[in-house]
């Protein structure tokens, strides 16, 4: 068993289980660092949070292979992160627009806005303002122990 295990983990950490890259040579070096760049921008299709650069996935190889092809093409930065949204929406991006999202992006912050100025008011509350019902107590009156029998019975139980 212990073997077994030792075998697995040994095979894990020699990283023979990722795919080979799908087939594509890498281009001239400054279009290379190009397609690099663009691979850290965009979200592997498959993977939890990783960029196409960083996983080693097949699917992301393929998406480094379609980010290369693009790239030999001529298209612009802003082309490739577009044929990329296109397909599988803007979640492929791993910074989203600000600009699109304004909602997700200021709620946030005004929620922070809103409990500091709840725990200002708080805090600026004088001692002697508070609420009416806690600042006097309700004492019963004679008609209340008159109307409930069972109540007049407790309250006398407790005065002896």
């Amino acid at each position: 068993m212990t073997a077994a295990l030792l075998t697995l983990t040994l095979f894990l950490a020699s990283g023979q289980y990722a795919p080979q890259q799908a087939g594509s040579e890498p281009l001239a070096p400054a279009l290379e660092a190009r397609v690099q760049t663009l691979g850290k921008e965009l979200r592997c299709a498959v993977c939890q949070g990783l960029s196409v650069t960083d996983s080693p996935s097949s699917m992301a190889r393929a998406q480094l292979d379609k980010i290369r092809e693009l790239v030999s093409e001529g298209k612009t930065d802003q082309e490739v992160r577009d044929y990329f949204v296109a397909r599988y929406g803007e979640w492929v991006l791993l910074q989203p627009k600000v600009a699109e999202n304004p909602l997700v992006w200021l709620t946030p912050v005004l929620l922070l806005l809103g409990g500091a100025f709840v725990i200002y008011r708080q805090v600026k509350r004088e001692p002697g303002s508070a609420t009416p019902a806690a600042s006097a107590p309700v004492t019963p009156t004679a008609s209340t122990d008159s109307e409930d029998p069972y109540l007049a019975a407790v309250r006398r139980e407790l005065d002896q």
